[in-house]
């Protein structure tokens, strides 16, 4: 077969019947072209056809003969991808290359069409509509393909004006390498052999002459449908797959806990026998397990965070017998919700010379390398780890994962290297959720209005995990009223759930934040009036008034009796400040420019780009001098992606090495002293907080600091009263984090925190079957993300007071930007039709359910 790709005449065999992602991707290395759904949803793949924009995962690479081929990397000078990186239009950039595609085809009919207008959101949405961004950069998306329509990028952009993000013209263009994208010679790939039992024994594993690992735990028992057995591989996935399929497994199946009830209950087989194996179980907390607790058959817990509990009690007790009407209760529900990183868990390793080199999807280069030293018995030196990018991760990509230890396995026992990617099924089985909360709440009001009690008892069902911390988050809202706080853990034969963006945060939003706008309207208080005055923060007091004057609260609310219905929420959190203290940067001179290191990575928050801007402000210097190399191991130390700790520990860090920086140059004019100033080196630290940290310990190398973050979020829906459906509207965010390092970045990484709690809210409910325990929302079909159509308008507001006692004066915020926004939509439809919605997502059967007389 003949085709052109990008001008460029090619011949392919097509007689193996390949896709055409497979051809352009495996055969002519252009990787921008993802393959992330294989089915034809989420727009990663696109590809131009004569023009014409075409999902390559399910086109027949045959169809191709004789076309015109055009993919992201032929689309380096176009507008629109100069527009997306200029409007910072993206986050982690895994599905960027097809939305370039898609809107460069949109633009280049508009233009033919409108000439240099701007098109509105209704079209630009209707354009996009077959693309997701799991980041949620929609808002910028937006921005950026009507500024491209409009004209304002048909120039070459100027030289010396870098664009927000440092690696933006790498992602937009589809160069950006992922760990996905990368061949190296002798490659084979591996697949991962899986339990279709959700409890059964191993007794025997029958591979022939086939090489295999195996991945069971020590006791050979599995404890979920897709928990991994073994694994093999082979020069081709296909060849891989194909092996696989020839494994024998023996199994000895046995009963399996799938009924969530009855495991809360006490009933049904045991998940775990003993305590050996308890002590097994894989955590859904980002800290660990946490706290000891005792077990009660297939239930953890309580694990308790009580302020004087006992008097909570009395005080519910006694307002439900004489003051029922200050009194609120109920049961709130949430479903799981799966990470769904777009680049799925892979890892690709290499045994060379007594030294393991991994290359890794993953939020903690430095920690993989490390846990893989101590697992395999390696010196420290001998493990070398890089994530040169990183396709999204939300909490899930943090440890020695499968997909890391199969790898490392399989090349050692094949003396090649190997590279292990979860298909879209098995990062949606055992990629990791959320878990789903049942949480039992109340709340009770003195007479003067106040917060007299809460008591909050919360059920995470994380499968086979434990650690869920829901109800403890309850502790730090509110004041200093009396509260009985304790968490369970039911534990079933379904896979383990993992930390997901500020754990335990929305679902105790979902419950505390319904329960405290049901108190305002019993004791007819405005929902934001009662909130300042419960909350003592004086950062969020100043996001109270910031809400309250919002013209969209002061109007009238709309409610009414018509089919569709308008209403107006609000909500607010907040959330701990972490950061690395033991978090350092390295620079050094290399012939005139000035080399920023430090082992951290970047999964779409912008690290390198906040590393280049802290050193150029530092030493006074143009930032197109200063070069970040950051996703490898083998440097000084550099934070976590996770736990909002990435830029509070790394931008002080920064500066205090620009600061070492400019002495040994002598200070002043550093600039005009980098030529001759090659081979310096100096290593900042992170500064100690003023008066240190809340702890005078830290947690697997985490500091709590002093001082929460904040945020309150006002929510405007419409709702389809005939239908049952509810549509976001216009979210207005605001966020109270200090000084905020780089603008742009932060308001992108909030816009998608809200995008996310739009899905958690009106969407995303992971299910299994309940007689199997299979998971059913297995694609990106089954388990709906939201997608550009669904995104509000969305206002971003910082607040940048408070934090004047930590380096730099600013503290992480992408967790606290998603914790409210669930509730805050909840609030919004009860403001429209005066149903409460207590379980989640808000579905349209249960809205309609609600709503019946």
């Amino acid at each position: 077969m003949e085709f052109e790709v990008n001008g460029v005449p090619h011949t392919a065999d097509t007689d193996d019947d390949p896709t055409a992602v497979e051809v352009l991707r495996d055969r002519l290395g252009l990787t921008g072209t993802k393959l992330v759904c294989a089915g034809g949803v989420c727009g990663a793949c696109t590809v131009q056809v004569d023009g014409e924009p075409r999902v390559s995962c399910l086109t027949p690479a045959a169809r191709l003969a004789g076309c015109r081929v055009t993919t992201a990397e032929g689309l380096a000078g176009h507008p629109v991808t100069r527009a997306f990186a200029g409007r910072d239009a993206l986050q982690c950039g895994y599905c960027t290359p097809g939305f370039v595609v898609e809107a460069a085809a949109f633009h280049d009919r508009w233009r033919a069409g409108h000439g240099r207008t701007a098109p509105g959101r209704e079209r630009i949405a209707d354009a996009l509509a077959g693309h997701l961004c799991r980041c949620g950069a929609y808002e910028r998306i937006f921005d950026a393909v009507a500024a491209a329509c409009a004209g304002e990028y048909d120039a070459e952009p100027d030289p010396a004006a870098a664009p927000p993000r440092a690696e933006a013209p790498e992602k937009a263009s589809g160069t950006a390498r992922y760990t996905t994208d990368l061949r190296p010679e002798g490659l084979l790939e591996g697949v991962v052999i899986r339990s279709p039992h959700a409890h059964a024994l191993v007794r025997s594993l029958d591979a022939g002459d086939l090489p295999l690992v195996r991945l069971l735990p020590s006791d050979g028992v599995v404890r979920y449908v897709g928990q991994p057995v073994a694994a093999v591989a082979a020069p081709t996935r296909a060849a891989a797959r194909a092996a696989a399929a020839k494994v024998v497994v023996e199994y000895e199946v046995r009963p399996a806990a799938l009924d969530v009830r009855r495991a809360r209950a006490g009933e049904g087989p045991l998940v775990y026998t003993d305590k050996a194996a308890r002590k097994q179980a894989p955590s859904s907390g980002e800290g660990g397990l946490g706290l000891p607790a005792k077990w009660e058959g297939n239930r953890r817990g309580p694990v308790s965070m009580n302020k004087r509990g006992g008097e909570a009690v009395r005080r519910i007790l006694k307002a439900r017998a004489k003051a029922p009407e200050r009194l609120v209760e109920g049961v709130y529900t949430t479903a799981a919700q799966s990470h769904t990183p777009l680049e799925p868990h892979t890892a690709l390793a290499h045994w060379s010379d007594g030294t393991l080199r991994l290359e890794l999807s993953t939020q903690a280069v430095q920690r993989v390398a490390q846990l893989a030293a101590e697992r395999w018995g390696l010196p420290p030196e001998r493990v070398v780890a890089g994530a040169p990018h990183v396709g999204g991760g939300f909490g899930s990509k943090m440890g020695l994962t499968t997909d890391v230890v199969a790898a490392v396995e399989l090349s050692r026992l094949y003396g090649a290297p190997v590279r292990v990617s979860l298909d879209r099924d098995e990062e949606l089985t055992d990629g990791g959720y959320r878990p789903a909360t049942r949480i039992r709440l109340a709340m009770a009001a003195d007479t003067a209005g106040d917060l007299s009690a809460l008591a909050v008892d919360a059920d995470s069902d994380g499968g086979v995990s434990v650690g869920g911390t829901v109800a403890a988050l309850a502790r730090f809202m509110y004041g200093r009223a009396p509260r009985r706080l304790r968490d369970f853990d039911t534990v079933t034969n379904r896979p383990p759930g993992a930390p997901f963006r500020g754990p335990g945060g929305p679902p105790l939003c979902w419950a505390l934040e319904q329960a405290v706008d049901e108190m305002a309207h019993r004791l007819g208080h405005d929902p934001i009036d009662l909130r300042r005055q419960w909350d003592g923060n004086s950062k969020r007091r100043a996001l109270y008034d910031w809400a309250a004057a919002l013209p969209v609260w002061t109007d009238v609310r709309r409610g009414g009796t018509g089919r569709y219905r308008r209403g107006v929420g609000v909500a607010a959190a907040n959330w701990l400040y972490f950061v690395d203290p033991a978090t350092e940067v390295e620079l050094t001179v290399e012939e005139g420019t000035v080399v920023a290191r430090s082992a951290v990575q970047d999964m779409g928050t912008g690290a390198r780009s906040v590393l280049r801007r802290a050193v150029a402000d530092g030493l006074g210097i143009e930032e197109g001098r200063v070069r970040a190399e950051i996703g490898r191991s083998g440097t000084v130390h550099g934070p976590v992606s996770g736990g909002s700790r990435t830029t509070p520990s790394l931008a002080p860090a920064a500066r205090d090495a620009a600061a070492r920086l400019r002495a040994a140059l002598g200070g002043g004019d550093v600039a005009s002293r980098l030529d001759s100033a090659h081979g310096t080196r100096v290593t900042g630290k992170r500064p100690r907080d003023r008066r240190g940290f809340a702890l005078p310990f830290t947690l697997g190398g985490l500091a709590v600091g002093r001082g929460f973050t904040g945020s309150v979020q006002v929510a405007e829906v419409e709702v389809d009263t005939r239908l049952g459906r509810t549509r976001a509207l216009r979210v207005w965010s605001g966020i109270s984090a200090g000084r905020i390092h780089e603008d742009r970045l932060a308001r992108n990484q909030c816009e998608g925190a809200v995008v996310q709690g739009v899905g958690y809210a009106l969407y995303e409910e992971r299910r299994t079957d309940p007689l199997t325990g299979r998971v059913l929302t297995e694609n990106l079909e089954d388990y709906r993300i939201p997608g550009i159509g669904d995104t509000p308008e969305i206002t971003v507001h910082f607040h940048q007071e408070g934090f004047e006692h930590v380096p730099g004066g600013g503290v992480g915020l992408g967790e606290v930007a998603t914790l409210p926004t669930a509730a805050a939509l909840a609030n919004a439809v009860y403001d429209a039709t005066g149903w409460r919605p207590y379980d989640l997502p808000i579905r349209p059967d249960r809205l309609l359910e609600g709503l019946r007389p």
